[in-house]
C-alpha cells in the first residue's frame, strides 16, 4: 500500500471508536474503487484480523478495481462484483450495511454523459435502497454532494443543512445536483415509507491520495500541476472560494455518519475552517514545494468547450450538526495537499 494511504488508514482505525459493530458483518460499497469510498475498503480491510468484515465492492469496471485494490485481491473479505448500480443488483449475500458512492462526480461528465450522471444517483439509489429493504440492512449511507444547495445568497453562508438555493433544472449542469437532491428523497422516503435506516452525508469539496489528476476539477489539476512539476495556468480569476477537507478526515466523517447518523437525516461533511479563494490555493500549490520552482500564471482563458464552470461564488458548510455525532475536521489546506502530492510522487 502507498506509505501516504497507509499512515491515513491507520489513523482512521485508531480515531473511529465503534469497529466492534462491523464484527462478522458485510458491507456493499457501491463505486468503491471510487476516490472517496476507496478508503472506506481499505479501512475495512486493514481490520480483518480483529473484526472479519466482509467488503462486496461493487464496480463497473474490474481492471480499475483490480489495480486500486492489487495489494487486497489476495483477501477472501474482499469480493469484487463487477456490474453498473442502474442495473438490478446481483448480489445474493446476506447483506448488513449499504454505502451508495458510484457517482460521477466530476464536471467533465455533466455535458458530455449527463444521463449517465443522474442515473447513477436516481436508478442506483433506487437499486440499492431497494436492496437494503430486502436485506433488512443496519444502516444505509447515500453520498449526495454539496452540489444540492444550488447558488445560496450570501448572507446563507456557511450553508445550514435545511437551506437551499436557485438550481436550474432546465440547465443540463443541475443533471448531478438534481439527481443528487432526488437520491435523497428516495432516501428519506424510504425511511418513512419502508423504515429503511438511510442516511445522507453532503461532502463538499473533498481531495486527498487516490484523486482522479484528470477528475477535471481545479484542485485536482493543481494537483496534477505540482506532480508534474509544472506551473499553475489559471483558467478564471481564481476569485470562486470553496472549504476543502482531507480525505482521511472525511472518512471519518462517512463512518460517523454511517453509525451514529439520525435516519432520515442530511449532514454536511467539509471543512468551513479550510476557506480558500481558488487563486490562494493555487499560491499554496506552488509553495508545497519550492525545490520545483514553480509559479502561478494568471488570466489564462477556458479552452475545454465540455467544461461547465460552476456559476456559484462561494460554497461552505455550517458543520454543527455532523459535530454532534462527534467529527470535526483537523487537517489543514498546507498538510493535506503535501501528503496528497507525496502520495503521487
Amino acid at each position: 500500500m502507498n506509505k501516504i494511504i497507509q499512515e491515513d488508514i491507520a489513523h482512521i482505525i485508531a480515531n473511529f471508536d465503534d469497529w466492534a459493530q462491523f464484527k462478522n458483518k458485510t458491507v456493499l460499497i457501491s463505486g468503491a474503487n471510487g476516490f472517496l469510498p476507496a478508503y472506506l475498503v481499505e479501512t475495512f480491510m486493514a481490520l480483518n484480523r480483529l473484526y472479519n468484515t466482509t467488503v462486496i465492492a461493487l464496480v463497473r469496471n474490474r481492471q480499475k478495481a483490480e489495480t486500486r485494490f492489487k495489494h487486497l485481491l489476495s483477501n477472501s473479505n474482499l469480493k469484487i462484483v463487477v456490474q453498473d448500480v442502474t442495473a438490478p443488483i446481483a448480489v445474493e449475500d446476506k447483506i448488513d450495511f449499504i454505502i451508495h458512492a458510484a457517482s460521477q462526480a466530476s464536471p467533465k461528465y455533466y455535458k458530455t454523459d449527463p444521463v449517465g450522471t443522474l442515473s447513477a444517483n436516481v436508478l442506483g439509489t433506487l437499486n440499492l435502497i431497494e436492496l437494503a429493504r430486502k436485506n433488512n440492512v443496519e444502516s444505509f449511507l447515500f453520498f449526495s454532494s454539496g452540489e444540492v444547495y444550488g447558488e445560496v445568497k450570501a448572507e446563507d453562508i456557511p450553508i445550514k443543512e435545511d437551506t437551499f438555493g436557485y438550481l436550474n433544472c432546465a440547465n443540463v449542469r443541475a443533471c448531478y445536483g438534481e439527481s443528487k437532491r432526488m437520491g435523497e428523497n428516495i432516501c428519506v422516503s424510504y425511511n418513512v415509507q419502508y423504515g429503511v435506516p438511510a442516511k445522507i452525508v453532503r461532502p463538499f469539496h473533498t481531495y486527498g491520495p487516490g484523486m482522479a489528476l484528470d477528475d477535471g476539477r481545479v484542485f485536482a489539476d493543481f494537483v496534477a500541476n505540482v506532480v508534474n512539476k509544472q506551473d499553475i495556468v489559471m483558467m478564471s480569476d481564481g476569485s470562486a472560494i470553496r472549504p476543502f477537507c482531507y480525505l482521511r478526515d472525511a472518512t471519518l466523517g462517512f463512518l460517523a455518519v454511517l453509525t451514529k447518523g439520525e435516519n432520515g437525516q442530511a449532514y454536511n461533511m467539509g471543512n468551513p475552517n479550510e476557506e480558500h479563494s481558488i487563486m490562494d490555493l493555487a499560491e499554496v500549490m506552488v509553495g508545497l514545494y519550492p525545490e520545483f520552482g514553480l509559479k502561478v500564471v494568471k488570466n489564462k482563458p477556458i479552452t475545454d468547450a465540455n467544461y461547465m464552470k460552476s456559476p456559484i461564488l462561494r460554497n461552505s458548510p455550517d458543520i454543527n450538526k455532523i459535530k454532534q455525532l462527534g467529527w470535526e475536521p483537523e487537517v489543514t489546506v498546507q498538510e493535506g495537499f503535501k501528503r496528497t502530492v507525496a502520495s503521487f510522487l
